[in-house]
């Protein structure tokens, strides 16, 4: 059995290499008991180390914090930038995609210059706005009660619109993707139309950072069965990446 110092450097160790760890594996691998693994996550979480989960320990904060767009936007911000330009061939020939609210997503939007028509369907102000008189695009800007922190609609007369709406492709920023969970936002009124948003698009790409994964936040969107691709930075573990792939899902590094 190890002694207490050489447990934490095995488990941050570990951390460090998988981004998270489970206590039922560290318990077998340790030969130790599930209480003990317990207390040593405390003891280190306690020291800012880790964030404690169900059933283990992870690097980053496993739940999203709904903060505003501005904010947000500077928060690997290059990741970003590099996500949005390795999405753009995904779109093709598309005639009609769909683009959700969030830093990510509005990269994709100050890149996109089709050399063909089409329709672009937004609830985000910014990424209207954004595309708004751009060579080849029409923008069907979503209407309803505006959310400060990511100046995007919600509410039913979005969700109306929709109603009457088929798409090709969307393109969604979130705020957690889940191995167990699957994918979600940290506003419950935002997970309502993006549930709807999926619900009348033919293919759905998820546009996010390396940070998102092993994260919940607190309005789910979807299962991960719903999700044709991903694209992501080159930071993304080893270990989600083939967990995802196992799952059938295209994975997109940028």
């Amino acid at each position: 059995m190890k002694n207490i110092t050489e447990r934490h450097e095995f488990i941050l160790n570990k951390l460090k290499k998988e981004g998270k760890v489970s206590i039922l594996d560290l318990a077998e691998e340790i030969h130790i008991s599930s209480v003990t693994i317990r207390k040593d996550l405390k003891m280190l979480e306690d020291k800012n180390l880790l964030f404690r989960t169900k059933g283990g320990g992870s690097l980053s904060n496993p739940y999203a914090i709904d903060k505003p767009i501005n904010e947000k936007e500077q928060i690997n911000a290059d990741a970003k930038r590099k996500i949005a330009k390795a999405a753009l061939p995904l779109i093709g020939q598309t005639d009609s995609i769909m683009i959700g609210s969030g830093s990510t997503v509005f990269e994709l939007a100050r890149v996109l210059y089709p050399d063909h028509k089409m329709t672009a369907i937004t609830p985000a102000l910014k990424v209207g706005l954004e595309l708004n008189n751009r060579p080849n695009i029409e923008v069907l800007q979503l209407g309803g009660l505006i959310r400060p922190n990511s100046s995007s609609v919600a509410g039913t007369q979005a969700l109306q619109v929709l109603d009457e709406i088929s798409c090709d492709l969307l393109f969604l920023g979130v705020d957690g993707i889940d191995l167990e969970h699957g994918v979600s936002i940290s506003n419950i009124s935002e997970a309502s139309l993006n549930r709807k948003m999926i619900e009348v698009s033919q293919r759905l790409i998820l546009l996010a950072d390396s940070s998102k994964f092993n994260r919940r936040g607190l309005g789910k969107i979807c299962n991960l069965d719903q999700v044709e691709a991903i694209v992501t930075d080159k930071k993304i573990s080893e270990k989600t990446l083939f967990a995802l792939q196992e799952k059938g899902i295209k994975i997109i590094l940028a």
